[in-house]
């Protein structure tokens, strides 16, 4: 039997998943990913204090399971810290690469970053709900304008941009898009237009325009100056 490389290869990219009760999905969403880890990709999950299996599923096929203070970007941020590789990939727990074309989308994503400190994917919603397409389409057309993208979307970045810009803000709630706002201040996104595949569930379960209605309304509000700490609120009320 060959011995293990004591001074194994250092990552290339490190891909950090946030994680809270995840247990129906989060065992699904790991094992497609474990090609990319057996090719030298990271793989951290950071738990922000799950009270079902999340914990003990995702244990088994991620490089570390990491404990953090609930909050996403809180937990981002653990990952980063934990990070190896000079690329991060942020990916949500119910988010998935292209299906079978994850080693093109890390290899198209690489490229990307040796152009752009930072990008994310096109995005495609799984669920039952007719109006999906079109939200999806609506999302990717509006990151591809305003340069903001959301984190649904995959955002990757360099990890010495993402460190210069103090990561994620500690906020609960638009974490995603004052991350993105102070990226694009840097410079301006990779699009491409590979599409993740997340789930449309909360459209699915609150109906599709009154969850479009509550998003817009919920940024609108954050853009006129609004605190992250009151529109979790009226996001969890809305809820």
């Amino acid at each position: 039997m060959p011995l293990a490389d004591p001074h194994p290869a250092p990552a290339s990219l490190s891909i950090i998943i946030p994680m809270l009760n995840e247990a129906a999905g989060i065992q699904a969403t790991l094992t497609r990913l474990q090609p990319l880890r057996a090719s030298g990709v990271q793989l951290l999950v950071v738990d922000g204090g799950s009270t079902d299996a999340s914990v003990a599923l995702a244990a088994p096929l991620a490089d570390a399971v990491l404990s953090s203070a609930p909050g996403r970007a809180r937990q981002m941020n653990l990952g980063a810290q934990h990070a190896h590789a000079p690329a991060l990939l942020f990916l949500h727990a119910d988010t998935q690469l292209p299906p079978g074309e994850e080693q093109r989308a890390v290899i198209d994503l690489q490229k990307a970053l040796a152009q752009h400190a930072w990008g994310r994917f096109d995005i495609q919603l799984a669920g039952r709900s007719h109006w999906l397409p079109v939200v999806a389409s609506l999302m990717n057309l509006r990151s591809r304008i305003s340069g903001i993208a959301t984190g649904d979307q995959g955002i990757f970045v360099r990890r010495d941009t993402f460190c210069a810009l103090g990561g994620f803000p500690n906020q609960p709630l638009m974490e995603d898009i004052e991350l993105s706002k102070r990226l694009k201040a840097h410079s301006p996104p990779a699009c491409l237009r590979q599409k993740v595949i997340s789930s449309g569930r909360r459209w699915d379960e609150f109906g599709a325009w009154p969850t479009i209605r509550l998003m817009w309304r919920l940024r609108y509000r954050y853009w006129r100056g609004v605190s992250a700490t009151q529109l979790a609120k009226e996001y969890r009320d809305a809820r």
